[in-house]
């Protein structure tokens, strides 16, 4: 984890939540989703209070609402099945124009939108204000297993790798005059995978030796130890607080 490694979702930027430590970062999103989870989905209003505090966030991050929106379309495919929640759940029914929709299917439909959305943007909120190498030093820092977070980060890091061997072979194809139009075209993709899959794990193997000629024993220096002050705990626990408090009343009103 020595070295750096930037991804798609981090914006680049100085703020007060870019300069905040990363496992504050990771504890205050991670209990502000428990929050949010676990607050009755009747209680709308209170969802329309965890936007506004996400809101709040990204603008003291300078993160753009386009930037995002654009990142949020992850969620798409489950939002389609949380739509067909009212056509097939069971009880009772309510018209909504001319059509006959199920009420326990539209609160739970509502459910995942709001609890979903909420979720996934406070996710992208963190990627996007926290650089991969810090949140993996991050997880590190929360006690989370060596091991995983090892395997975290070579997965992400091997990843972008066989993503670059695709993209030239990709060129390599195209610049032969290949475009692949149908079926019969099946079968140069499927070598072109074979070819990925052998070369993928021979990279494997001299990026293990590579390291262990340098010393791996199974562990990853540290290279520097980010610590976290009390204010900088205290601005963290902001969010998930305010959160809390908006639960607790969406329980008791």
């Amino acid at each position: 984890m020595g070295a750096g490694h930037s991804h798609k979702l981090y914006r680049h930027g100085h703020s007060p939540v870019h300069d905040m430590p990363a496992h504050c970062k990771i504890v205050a999103v991670l209990c502000f989703v428990l929050v949010v989870v676990s607050t009755p989905h009747q209680a709308v209003w209170a969802f329309a209070l965890y936007a506004v505090l996400l809101a709040a966030v990204a603008a003291a991050a300078r993160i753009p609402a386009g930037f995002l929106l654009r990142r949020l379309l992850i969620e798409i495919p489950f939002v389609a099945f949380a739509f067909l929640m009212p056509f097939v759940v069971p009880g009772e029914q309510t018209t909504v124009l001319g059509i006959s929709l199920s009420v326990p299917g539209l609160w739970g439909a509502w459910n995942i939108v709001a609890k979903g959305t909420l979720g996934v943007a406070a996710s992208v909120l963190l990627a996007s204000t926290t650089e991969l190498r810090s949140l993996l030093l991050g997880l590190q820092r929360l006690r989370m297993p060596p091991m995983l977070v090892q395997i975290a980060s070579f997965m992400i890091r091997y990843g972008d790798v066989i993503a670059d061997e695709m993209r030239r072979m990709s060129i390599a194809r195209r610049s032969r005059g290949f475009e692949a139009r149908g079926v019969r075209h099946w079968g140069v993709l499927a070598k072109s995978a074979g070819a990925l899959f052998i070369r993928s794990y021979e990279r494997g193997e001299r990026v293990h030796l590579a390291m262990v000629s340098r010393g791996y024993t199974g562990t990853m220096p540290v290279l520097d130890e980010t610590t976290a002050n009390r204010a900088q705990w205290s601005q963290a626990a902001a969010l998930p607080l305010t959160a809390l408090a908006v639960c607790l009343l969406g329980w008791t009103l």
